[in-house]
């Protein structure tokens, strides 16, 4: 009887301290790679990232030149805008004076022919005349007048009176004529007449929505008698 002995696997280990820099040495060598294999790939493309810089830095200096232009147009158009509107202030301004200068030169015009009247040789017959009477629109329902009224012959009394004015009006289908001033009204002072020589009045009337202004009559009253009188028709 044959009796085998047993088979026997003895295997070697290192120990720990040389495990340790086998680690070592591995690890030391594949970083040693790494770097090698990128300093390779940085220096075999050096075209490239100097295309890329120069690129960069072309666009770059581009929008720098299109923001300072943008920003320079903005400005003058900003200074564009406001000498327009000062402009056009001006103009208006201008638009304004013109015509209070031509209402102004008619005033005087009116004036010298008023004074005109007042030569010894034009002062004519003693009494109350309407020298001058001008009635106009002034909007859809409103009337302007204004009235010159003189006391000729070299008069040295002070008359006192009043105005009144009549306007003719077309309203619904009818005719109709509305005294100034009325009954009623609160101001009366402005068609009283007081003078010695001679007295402006103008003014407007207001008329009631959406009548149409036919004629518009005045009358110089003396205690209720009528010492002078026009018409115009509009």
């Amino acid at each position: 009887m044959t009796i085998s002995a047993p088979k026997m696997t003895i295997k070697r280990h290192l120990p720990w301290p040389l495990q340790a820099l086998l680690w070592a040495i591995v690890l030391g060598g594949g970083g040693a790679l790494a770097v090698w294999a990128y300093e390779l790939g940085r220096n075999n493309l050096p075209g490239i990232q100097s295309d890329a810089g120069e690129q960069l830095s072309t666009l770059s200096g581009q929008v720098k030149k299109l923001s300072a232009e943008n920003e320079r147009l903005q400005t003058a158009s900003n200074a564009s805008q406001n000498e327009l509107k000062i402009a056009q202030a001006a103009q208006a301004q201008l638009a304004s004076q013109v015509k209070n200068l031509e209402a102004e030169n008619n005033r005087q015009k009116e004036d010298l022919a008023f004074f005109d009247s007042l030569l010894p040789t034009n002062l004519g017959a003693p009494g109350i005349t309407i020298q001058r009477f001008k009635a106009e629109l002034a909007g859809p329902s409103q009337v302007r007048y204004r009235v010159l009224v003189m006391q000729g012959g070299g008069g040295t009394q002070q008359f006192a009176g009043n105005l009144q004015l009549s306007i003719t009006i077309w309203q619904a289908g009818k005719s109709a004529i509305i005294n100034f001033p009325e009954s009623n009204s609160t101001d009366l002072a402005r068609y009283r007449l007081a003078f010695k020589y001679y007295q402006r009045v103008e003014g407007v009337l207001n008329l009631p929505e959406g009548a149409t202004i036919k004629a518009v009559a005045v009358r110089i009253l003396d205690r209720g008698q009528v010492r002078a009188q026009q018409s115009v028709d509009l």
